[in-house]
């Protein structure tokens, strides 16, 4: 059977009886794939009574009728078990975490956020990390008070990585 490169979805072919069979079969696989959706990927084996058109990711140490599976998509759909091999940059809503997760071609990197900056409403409000930025010190006039603002705001922005230790 002929399939397309990046999800083997299946073609129809010029000459094949039931055409229908292979197209919905093509369709099943995109209403999968398209604005992926799992209920979770902390399962080490099939839920009991999944829903019809329920996923989840597979989670690493499955066993049962999913072991060696892990990574991949599961959807239970017409009363079997269907896999889906993930593509590097495929993303998915993880519905019991509430996260989204991207496949990074080795596996999926969950919660995490990746970017050059943050923009809200069109002004930038994080960027690349800063250089390292010295505690006050020295001076002709202590300010104690002062000092010790500057240190606990510098402190938590090194916390949240906004500049370097």
């Amino acid at each position: 059977m002929s399939v397309s490169k990046r999800f083997s979805l299946p073609f129809i072919l010029t000459s094949q009886s039931q055409k229908e069979v292979t197209h919905n079969e093509a369709l099943i696989q995109l209403d999968l794939l398209l604005h992926l959706h799992v209920e979770s990927d902390a399962l080490l084996e099939p839920p009991l009574s999944p829903g019809d058109g329920m996923a989840w990711i597979i989670a690493p140490g499955a066993f049962g009728l999913w072991e060696g599976r892990e990574a991949m998509i599961a959807q239970w759909l017409d009363g079997q078990w269907r896999y889906v091999e993930p593509k590097k940059g495929m993303r998915a809503w993880i519905t019991d975490r509430n996260v989204q997760a991207l496949y990074d071609g080795m596996g999926w990197q969950i919660g995490e956020l990746r970017g050059d900056a943050v923009f809200i409403g069109g002004q930038k409000v994080l960027g690349m990390r800063g250089g390292a930025i010295p505690d006050p010190a020295g001076g002709q006039t202590i300010d104690t008070e002062s000092r010790a603002t500057v240190a606990a705001i510098l402190t938590i922005m090194r916390q949240h990585g906004l500049i370097a230790a």
